[in-house]
């Protein structure tokens, strides 16, 4: 039996490939002689360099840069030999790096992202692969375009601060000195949702709370960003309503407007790199997983991509999550089985700390079920 293992990160937990070896250590111990291919996965949010460097090899650079209060912290990016450079925006400025007291995103700022992508500017890279997702920040971009060179001024003639606050202010944007390499550099953007620029759906209205913003900040947060894209000009207008342009608090939509990037689903991004469709063609049943299966699974995030493509390829395939949360008939059922694998209630951090164990019981029980299934046909 050939068995395909490519989960996601169970986010606070563990990473993609300690889940995948949690679930063969457990299958395992009941199948020990299957053949299984270990392929963890991401969509583009926090993990997606870690997943591609497992596959493709390439080498880690570190880098002094801004967190998003401003402080100096050591971050990492992934350098491929092909001139590819794999950089998350987590590494900068994402959510993780603050505390729960500290989140603000009227204050936060992406300045570390731009001084990440200008060191693999200077590095000499032609293409750079930014994934998205885990950020603290709902600035549209301002710290990271003021790090590549872009100049923001309010209606006196003064620098904006950093915070997405600040677009509130903007009078005029100038991009003389935007870095030099940024016109020669292929942008490519893995996203891992779909929410535009501004709007109910907009990033300061969907992300704004999960990141400290208050009802009347989020609003407030959702008019700047709005009067942000309104200087930056008609021309790129179009860019407010692209599906990810509300991403990492409208990062998705700067580097459309600046760095002229495309952007594409993360999972789809990882997909290609990993050739996932030909590992599932390849193998008898599939499994793969995340922390949590919900209304968004389905939604671009890696356990529903994969179901897709192994319904596609008529393979059955297993979802193994921390949680389910209001999952719909229709959206069960692309998987042959979903199973939770918190084993009792306890405190947060307890449930945390177990996954790896937790993992592993589930996988043992699930595959014991299987066996079962055989020996009664």
């Amino acid at each position: 039996m050939k068995i395909l293992i490519a989960p996601d990160s169970f986010k606070e937990s563990l990473e993609a490939l300690d889940v995948c070896n949690a679930i063969q250590s457990g299958f395992s111990q009941v199948f020990p002689n299957a053949d299984y291919t270990l392929l963890p996965m991401a969509d583009g949010g926090e993990g997606t360099s870690a997943v591609l460097s497992y596959v493709l090899g390439g080498r880690w650079k570190e880098v002094v840069v801004h967190d998003p209060l401003m402080r100096p912290i050591t971050a990492k990016y992934l350098l491929l030999p092909d001139a590819t450079a794999i950089i998350e925006i987590a590494q900068a400025c994402g959510l993780h790096l603050l505390t729960v007291a500290e989140r603000n995103p009227v204050i936060a700022s992406s300045y570390g992202v731009g001084e990440l992508i200008a060191d693999a500017l200077d590095e000499g890279v032609k293409r750079i692969i930014i994934g998205l997702g885990g950020s603290a920040t709902n600035d549209a971009g301002l710290g990271m375009l003021t790090a590549l060179g872009i100049a923001f001024h309010d209606i006196n003639g003064a620098h904006l601060a950093q915070g997405g606050g600040e677009l509130a202010k903007l009078h005029k944007i100038n991009d003389t000195n935007l870095h030099a390499k940024v016109a020669d550099t292929v942008f490519e953007v893995a996203c891992d949702v779909t929410n535009p620029l501004c709007g109910q759906l907009g990033a300061s209205a969907i992300f704004g709370p999960q990141k400290g913003a208050c009802l009347q900040q989020f609003d407030d947060l959702d008019k700047a960003l709005s009067h942000f894209a309104s200087v930056r000009g008609s021309s790129h207008q179009d860019c407010q309503e692209v599906a990810g342009a509300g991403a990492a608090g409208g990062l998705g939509y700067a580097l459309m407007s600046f760095c002229d990037a495309h952007l594409k689903s993360g999972f789809d991004t990882v997909a290609e790199v990993t050739k996932l469709s030909q590992h599932i063609a390849d193998a008898d049943l599939v499994i793969t997983g995340e922390g949590k299966l919900d209304a968004q699974t389905a939604m671009g995030k890696v356990a529903g991509g994969i179901s897709q493509l192994a319904k596609a390829s008529h393979k059955p395939v297993i979802a193994i999550c921390g949680s389910v949360d209001g999952l719909k008939p229709a959206q069960t059922s692309q998987f042959e089985v979903i199973m939770p694998s918190i084993q009792k209630v306890d405190t947060i951090e307890n449930v945390l700390s177990q996954a790896y164990d937790n993992i592993e019981t589930t996988a043992v029980n699930i595959a014991a079920s299987i066996k079962l299934g055989q020996n009664l046909k």
